[in-house]
């Protein structure tokens, strides 16, 4: 996909009406037959390539359930926007639905509103005001295979992530319909996904009143000009820019205003970081207290050039990636060809939003043979750069450190 994806608004509107029933024949059993393989740069690293999931090209295969799918690295030296057959996948639940009827589909908003909400997918389509953006959907454990001492979860690398134009409508617009009474704090959502045994918990998540209605909080039908992929939450799924995706919730189906702080399992207990800078403790810290992990923190990697590329000496070389600036957008990337010793600022490209991917380049010659390490720092809006040390806490959240290769001059 080209950085011009525009979205043609009636086709998406056309072919969500005409889509009617979205699954996948025979279920999520016996999907995943991969031959193929790739290792990534982490010990234990060899991962299986897949194609044997609905509506994906190849994908690095994590785990088949729930589906747990990541974007191979070279996807994001195409451009700006994550093609949706390669956008990555996260569910926590392993009960999915494989067919979900988009004529049948209901949204509900309830809880302490004035008004309860049933809302087919026409009404939401025709009843409100459209709105597009580019937004990064980043795992909040995205590259958590790097830390160091290792810590249970998924064993990503680093597609985790993905950057979309995403259509939908105001969470603001569906909450003011159905008139939020004064004294409610948070608004809390849930999808079509259940545990495979009565006792696991929902997976609910909530963000403040305020937060909900800011008028960038998105119900989202389409993603890149199209339909949602089932796996990227078809029909419905929150769009939350600048937060990490554990609060984009998937299939949505169920938003209640609540007048009390959730206290549920996946906002009291999971996806906790320590309340530290950089949400940073020592493997051996204890007693460190802990919030609900929030906004994300920028970030940019090098696309064309990994550890080992080979380039010519004495040759100008271009090299290129992406960077983004976590809640708001990037001011600057900066690059060294000398292990960080000296930098220079590095040209940037479009601007499609401050929570978009934006593509960056540099330019250098190696003059002598042999390895140069390589060095880039993306600094946003805010002034917040990247950490030149790693973060580590248990749950392998929010690393952001500067990324550095090391290619070979001959």
């Amino acid at each position: 996909m080209n950085d011009q994806c525009g979205l043609k608004r009636r086709h998406v509107l056309h072919s969500l009406m005409a889509s009617g029933v979205v699954g996948v024949a025979g279920g999520w059993t016996n999907l995943v037959r991969a031959a193929n393989a790739i290792t990534l740069p982490f010990e234990n690293g060899l991962r299986e390539l897949t194609t044997d999931f609905p509506q994906k090209g190849e994908m690095v295969l994590l785990r088949s359930r729930p589906p747990l799918l990541e974007t191979p690295f070279s996807v994001f030296d195409q451009g700006v926007f994550t093609p949706n057959d390669r956008f990555f996948v996260r569910w926590h639940l392993a009960s999915i639905p494989t067919r979900v009827d988009a004529r049948t589909f209901r949204l509900t908003v309830h809880g302490s509103v004035a008004r309860e909400l049933d809302l087919g997918l026409d009404d939401i389509r025709k009843g409100f005001e459209h709105v597009e953006f580019a937004a990064v959907n980043q795992c909040a454990g995205n590259s958590r295979g790097f830390f160091k001492p290792r810590v249970a979860g998924g064993e990503w690398g680093n597609g985790a992530m993905g950057n979309a134009l995403w259509t939908g409508v105001r969470l603001r617009d569906i909450l003011d319909r159905a008139g939020v009474k004064a004294g409610a704090v948070q608004v809390r959502y849930r999808g079509l996904d259940k545990g495979v045994i009565a006792a696991t918990p929902d997976f609910i998540k909530a963000l403040g009143v305020d937060h909900a209605r800011d008028g960038e909080v998105m119900v989202a039908f389409a993603m890149n000009g199209q339909p949602l992929p089932l796996l990227n939450g078809f029909p419905l799924r929150l769009v939350v820019p600048g937060w990490y995706s554990t609060y984009w919730v998937k299939m949505l189906n169920d938003i209640e205003v609540i007048d009390t702080p959730d206290q549920n399992f996946w906002m009291a207990k999971a996806y906790q970081i320590p309340d530290t800078p950089h949400a940073n403790v020592s493997p051996e810290q204890t007693g460190v207290k802990t919030i609900a992990i929030n906004r994300m923190v920028p970030r940019s990697f090098f696309t064309n050039v990994s550890d080992g590329s080979v380039i010519d000496v004495g040759a100008t070389q271009t090299v290129r990636g992406i960077a983004f600036g976590g809640d708001t957008g990037v001011s600057k990337v900066l690059f060294s060809s000398n292990g960080g010793a000296s930098w220079s600022t590095a040209s940037v490209g479009r601007d499609f939003g401050k929570f978009s991917f934006r593509r960056w380049e540099a330019r250098f010659m190696p003059r002598n043979a042999g390895q140069h390490v390589l060095k880039v720092k993306a600094i946003n809006d805010k002034g917040e750069a990247q950490p030149d040390e790693p973060n580590w806490n248990p749950g392998g959240y929010m690393r952001n450190l500067v990324e550095s290769v090391t290619v070979v001059a001959a």
